[in-house]
């Protein structure tokens, strides 16, 4: 029954003066009012809520692991660097130090602190400004989960709604590890999780930091940049100290226990000693593996990409090349180019490196170094940097020559071509890889063709194989988080020339005790190549400027080329 004007009061509303009734009516349909558009606004938000899939909560990204030819692990970034760690391997002291830190009633609130949510709205409406936000690590980790960014009424109420969701799913060491497994610390970028922090900043693993290093982990959450130890250790150690501070007031520990804390040894590792994989064979396989699986994929991790790498042989190559071009700069008949003489950009004086390795039966990429210092120059001349070849042609001028049964002059290269002539050595140069651009006259013959150094390696492997050509691979076998196989490469092959055109055409390469190699220069002196067939496989080594400079005293650092292939042998 509805309430009238005419209606008789009710009994108890007899009791009160009448001159009252009707502002009690009207506190009693307001407040009726009240919980109804309460009732909806709480519907509104559950559904909006509801809209989001809480299973995303729990679907970290995991790292993507990189092993290489023996399964053996590189250290290296893949999209996602997070390493997740389960909240039964955190050190219970740093569960202590976040619950202080971040959220003292974290275990026994239901998600949301309410006095302290209506504090904060109460300073917010004083202020005129959304500043304060009280978020619990439930809230932060459903905000950092969904991103939730902007800073208004209507995403303080959604990430409400959605921490209550989280809250009902999820137990509080899944909320806490989730919350730590997702949070940038100021490592750097690429870098997230807690477990990651640990490894980067103390070169441990996060349940074998101790009370002080727990502490300052914990300081860094509220400013990861300003407060990182590789950036200002007083200001980290302070951050330490006031979270030693709270957990004080919490009486977790006392003022002799922090004095012991403190004292304890924290070892800061140096940023440039953080173990990253950087180089062009990890940008390389960065490159395949975004062209191999999806991004969706890649950002979810739990990868595992097993590479055609050999890492030894790679990083020894590396090695024998750097001695030699630094051996070569610090001669006394060396020159380097003046940058007056340079028309290019970048560092004139830069003498650079190319070398690529396949496996020469199947065109697996063994070893593939793109210049001479990563940090120098991010650009990986393996694949788009064209070079003269010069003398360096003279195997393929056999090939054709071989191909058509025509006899070859070693040392000779014009004499052997000229019996087949300029098209008939660029059909066979491009059936083992070569794209040139090539002359049309005689001067093809002397190496006036250009290549990158993959297709060099792939042109020695196609000599080397019987006149099978390879396509070069780097990825073997990528493997998602359920161990199931979701790409992979075998090796393929393809007929370029008759076997015995391809033994004959190695007669031009001189026999080592190791392996056959080919050392060649450019007519100009501007560019160097070694080709070398081994145990490890077909090997093509470039060096030279970036912009063409004459290369002084050439004839040393052919010899320099020479003796990296003699102690590669050893």
């Amino acid at each position: 029954m509805s309430w009238r004007p005419q209606d008789p009061p009710a009994r108890w509303l007899r009791k009160i003066p009448a001159r009252y009734h009707k502002l009690i009516r009207l506190t009693l349909w307001t407040g009726l009012f009240g919980l109804v558009a309460v009732f909806f606004f709480c519907l509104y938000y559950s559904s909006l809520a509801a809209s989001y899939d809480i299973s995303e909560v729990g679907k970290l990204p995991q790292r993507n692991r990189v092993y290489d030819r023996y399964n053996n692990e590189i250290d290296a970034v893949v999209g996602s660097n997070i390493d997740l760690i389960a909240f039964d391997d955190l050190p219970p002291f740093l569960v202590k130090a976040l619950q202080a830190r971040e959220d003292a009633e974290f275990f026994t609130h239901s998600g949301v602190h309410l006095r302290g949510l209506a504090r904060a709205t109460v300073r917010n409406i004083k202020e005129r400004k959304f500043k304060q936000g009280a978020s619990t690590l439930s809230m932060q980790l459903a905000r950092n989960t969904y991103e939730i960014r902007a800073k208004s009424m209507h995403r303080k109420f959604l990430e409400i709604a959605l921490t209550l969701r989280v809250e009902k799913h999820y137990s509080k060491k899944e909320i806490m590890a989730g919350y730590l497994n997702r949070i940038y610390f100021g490592v750097g970028a690429g870098h997230y999780g807690v477990q990651d922090a640990a490894t980067n900043y103390f070169g441990k693993s996060v349940k074998d930091l101790n009370e002080a290093e727990c502490a300052m982990l914990i300081g860094i959450i509220r400013g990861p940049h300003i407060f990182s130890p590789w950036r200002d250790l007083d200001a980290a150690e302070s951050q330490r100290n006031q979270v030693l501070d709270r957990m004080i007031a919490m009486n977790f520990i006392n003022a002799e226990e922090k004095a012991r804390i403190i004292a304890l040894p924290i070892h800061i590792t140096k940023p440039e000693n953080v173990t990253t994989e950087k180089s062009y064979a990890i940008q390389a396989v960065v490159k395949e593996v975004n062209k191999l699986v999806s991004a969706e994929e890649i950002q979810l991790g739990g990868l595992k990409i097993y590479t055609t790498l050999d890492m030894p042989w790679q990083r020894r190559l590396e090695d024998e090349m750097q001695k030699a071009l630094s051996a070569l700069e610090k001669e006394k008949a060396y020159q380097a180019p003046t940058l007056a003489a340079y028309p290019g950009k970048g560092d004139p004086t830069y003498l650079q490196m190319t070398a690529v390795t396949l496996e020469t039966k199947t065109g697996a990429i063994l070893a593939q170094i793109g210049g001479r210092n990563y940090s120098h120059s991010a650009f990986d001349r393996c694949h788009t940097a064209r070079r003269d070849l010069g003398t360096a042609f003279e195997p393929f001028v056999a090939a054709a020559a071989a191909q058509r049964g025509r006899p070859v002059y070693p040392g000779s290269p014009v004499q052997t071509g000229r019996q087949v002539g300029p098209e008939g050595v660029e059909r066979i140069a491009r059936r083992c890889g070569l794209s040139g651009p090539f002359a049309n006259t005689e001067d093809l013959y002397r190496g006036a063709v250009s290549a990158t150094p993959m297709e060099m390696a792939i042109g020695l492997s196609t000599l080397a194989h019987q006149g099978q050509r390879p396509r070069p691979f780097l990825i073997r076998e990528i493997r998602n988080s359920e161990n199931e196989v979701i790409t992979s490469n075998q090796p393929e092959l393809f007929a370029a020339l008759t076997p015995a055109a391809a033994r004959q055409s190695l007669t031009v390469l001189k026999q080592t005790k190791g392996s056959d190699i080919f050392t060649g220069a450019t007519g100009s002196e501007r560019e160097a190549w070694t080709l070398r067939l081994g145990p490890k496989g077909s090997t093509a080594i470039w060096v030279g400027f970036d912009q063409p400079q004459v290369i002084t005293h050439e004839a040393r650092l052919k010899q320099l080329l020479s003796d990296i292939v003699d102690r590669l042998d050893n």
